[in-house]
């Protein structure tokens, strides 16, 4: 599907818009719908099921009623596009593209670390994130903001818990499902941490949307060009490379 826009139309940024915005990188699930610079409704689920007994269920009720709005009056929409879990990220990015497909209307993917970081925007000191990545690993990335503006970022990486507390030199602010996991590896080798809350540590639909530049024009981005972003290899594919260096 092709969608044309007037040339002259106003730039549309995430503070004019109305966007439905969806992480399942992790096991909780995190909805949010935001209209302009108002978070109208915000939803965390955690649960065993799988995400895609109850996405639709989510989205449903919570367009219904709660936000008390119809699909079509959303603009666009905004999905966790890794790291983090293979199959979750799968199902996300596939609902979220339907759904813009379906309504003519753009897709963003959005760094699943940017969804915890960007809860710590006002931060004075440096935020160190770190996802938990099973197998004794975290996907990690080191932020520093300046009253709410993103200042520098260092590239995202699945290390060992070790090897992430290097990024975060001095007094550094860890958060995210890794820095609980962790936080006595954290408290040992770490220069006078300071922790993010519990409650802040999984992936924030409301943070994906506050983490788009305003600068960019979003109503641009194509869903065709959306596609999980997992950092690291599959156990399959890790599997395979064994087997090859074996021969």
């Amino acid at each position: 599907m092709i969608l044309h826009w007037e040339k002259n139309r106003i730039k549309q940024t995430p503070n004019n818009l109305k966007v439905l915005s969806l992480s399942t990188a992790e096991q909780g699930c995190s909805l949010a719908i935001i209209d302009g610079t108002n978070l109208v409704c915000e939803e965390y689920w955690l649960s065993r099921q799988t995400h895609s007994r109850r996405i639709i269920h989510m989205i449903e009720h919570m367009m219904a009623h709660r936000a008390n709005l119809s699909m079509d009056e959303m603009d666009a929409f905004v999905v966790a596009k890794g790291p983090g879990s293979f199959t979750g990220l799968r199902i996300g990015i596939s609902v979220i593209k339907g759904l813009a497909y379906g309504l003519g209307k753009p897709a963003i993917g959005v760094s699943s670390l940017d969804g915890i970081a960007f809860q710590y925007a006002y931060s004075s000191i440096p935020v160190c994130v770190m996802m938990d990545a099973r197998r004794d690993e975290v996907y990690s990335a080191v932020y520093t903001f300046d009253n709410g503006r993103l200042v520098s970022k260092s590239r995202e990486k699945v290390v060992s818990p070790d090897c992430a507390l290097e990024n975060g030199i001095g007094h550094v602010l860890y958060a995210g499902s890794g820095s609980v996991v962790y936080k006595d590896i954290i408290e040992q080798k770490a220069d006078a941490p300071v922790f993010g809350n519990h409650l802040l540590s999984f992936v924030s639909a409301k943070a994906l949307v506050q983490a788009l530049s305003v600068e960019n024009d979003i109503l641009k981005s194509s869903s065709d060009l959306l596609v999980p972003s997992y950092i690291r290899k599959s156990d399959a594919e890790l599997q395979l490379d064994q087997k090859l260096d074996q021969k």
